[in-house]
């Protein structure tokens, strides 16, 4: 009995290892914030995005208005996030995460009282509100870089892949309590179709102040620590440029000196990005973008698209189809962990993620028979296996090739040039399905993960990260 307890004990602690219990429980109190932190964002994206195409067409929309509203949003999304990552680390970071706090409930109590299409199109790109129930704005890039900043690295594809775990299952369980809420308001009369829209943008109003309230509980150690040294420094050099003017040169010299410190400020808000970080930044993103456009095109919209209209799937039938995709997308993230642990993050990122590349690519081939059918089905399941296992090790990936203080800047470049490039991806796959060359989307956009996978592998492979060991 002594033996078997053993036996049971070694089991359960290597199991805590291996899927990265022990790190994210043993993990800073911050860092636990910033998981439901996540999960609270996600939960709120998950809620607006079932209802938001229904919420708009009821309005009167007609469904041009409607692509054109989550197209300006995602390109608005885009810019905002490309300027608050940049000056991120100047500012604080946690100034950053409360202003996007404070416009999601902004925007959610938009939503729930406004009908007129331009005022909702700024309360969608300001409130960063989600049309696909997937990240968008700048908060990941920051979050990320913090979680990096707190985690050893040994530690950081364990804790990536928690974080994204808590942000899978705040959107799933997101997008159920707002089909379960708006059921259950439309059978009442007092609320109608309409009000149970609306109420659900109140959630996500509330939401805004609970994520906002979470953010207040961060500690210090979340901000870059070279900020206060650096305001420090440019004061310092600013005083002595200002009493040097004074003493040489007199009042002309004087109002010269008097412009110079608003330059510092505005030069001390751009981050510094060294050569060799650039470098790396740059081939990461024509890759991303190859990756990225790909997701557009095979992105869950349009697969449930294909599937009604080829595949004639009944919407039960589809919603539980999704259901369990998601749920094995989840389990798969931890599954990355043990490989990414013995063979390193980006050969993790590359094997586990060219399967799913080749699943994808095959998913049009089956006739619209019961028998081919059900082959498109399992070959989208078995592309939900391993279609998130790369997400943890490319996070841990991506902060290992830049410095610290590049980190913020740089992930939101990168999270910019994807939303982007899936923009592009989106429509073109429009284009294609009115066309019925699914054969030519599915397959194409398979063929360019498949690429995408390949090059990285070629060439990032040797790459060593800025303390000399090898990603």
């Amino acid at each position: 009995m002594a033996s078997s307890f053993t036996r049971l004990r070694s089991w359960g602690s290597r199991l805590a290892t291996e899927s990265g219990v022990r790190t994210i429980t043993q993990s800073c109190r911050d860092t636990k914030v910033l998981c439901v932190q996540r999960f609270v964002r996600l939960f709120a994206y998950g809620t607006s995005f079932l209802v938001l195409v229904h919420f708009l067409s009821g309005l009167g929309f007609s469904d041009a208005r409607i692509g054109l509203f989550m197209t300006l949003t995602l390109l608005g999304d885009a810019v905002i996030s490309s300027l608050l990552t940049v000056v991120t680390d100047q500012v604080g970071r946690r100034r950053v995460l409360c202003i996007g706090a404070l416009s999601m409930t902004v925007s959610g109590l938009v939503f729930a009282v406004g009908t007129n299409y331009w005022l909702l199109l700024v309360a969608s790109v300001v409130g960063v509100i989600s049309s696909s129930g997937n990240e968008i704005g700048p908060f990941r890039a920051v979050e990320e870089s913090i979680l990096a900043q707190l985690t050893d690295k040994g530690e950081c594809s364990d804790v990536f892949a928690w974080y994204t775990l808590f942000g899978t299952a705040g959107s799933a369980l997101g997008a159920l309590t707002s089909g379960w809420m708006v059921q259950a308001l439309q059978e009442l009369d007092s609320w109608g179709t309409e009000g149970a829209y609306k109420a659900v943008f109140l959630l996500y109003a509330a939401l805004g102040i609970v994520k906002l309230v979470l953010i207040f509980s961060l500690g210090p150690e979340v901000e870059l620590e070279r900020v206060g040294a650096q305001c420090q420094q440019v004061s310092t050099e600013q005083d002595s440029l200002v009493a040097a003017s004074d003493e040489d040169e007199g009042q002309v010299c004087s109002v010269n000196g008097s412009k110079e410190p608003l330059l510092e400020r505005l030069r001390s808000l751009l981050p510094h990005i060294t050569p060799t970080s650039r470098s790396i930044l740059y081939r990461l993103l024509v890759l991303f973008i190859l990756d990225s456009f790909a997701s557009g095109i095979a992105s869950p919209s349009w697969l449930t698209y294909f599937f009604t209209t080829v595949h004639s799937l009944s919407p039960s039938t589809l919603g539980t189809l999704f259901f369990v995709t998601n749920i094995l997308a989840t389990l798969s993230n931890l599954l990355a962990l043990p490989i990414a642990r013995r063979i390193g993050p980006l050969k993790t990122m590359v094997f586990t993620h060219l399967p799913s590349a080749i699943f994808l690519g095959l998913i049009a081939l089956p006739p619209a028979t019961p028998l081919g059918t059900w082959l498109a089905m399992a070959l989208l399941a078995l592309r939900a296996c391993t279609q998130s296992m790369d997400q943890a090790p490319r996070q841990a990936f991506l902060t290992a090739a830049v410095l610290p203080a590049e980190r913020t800047a740089g992930l939101g470049v990168v999270n910019v040039t994807k939303t982007l490039a899936q923009a592009g991806g989106i429509g073109s796959a429009g284009v294609l399905s009115s066309k019925g060359l699914w054969v030519v989307a599915l397959g194409g956009a398979g063929a360019m993960k498949a690429s995408y996978d390949l090059l990285m592998l070629w060439m990032f492979l040797g790459l060593v990260d800025r303390e000399n060991v090898a990603i």
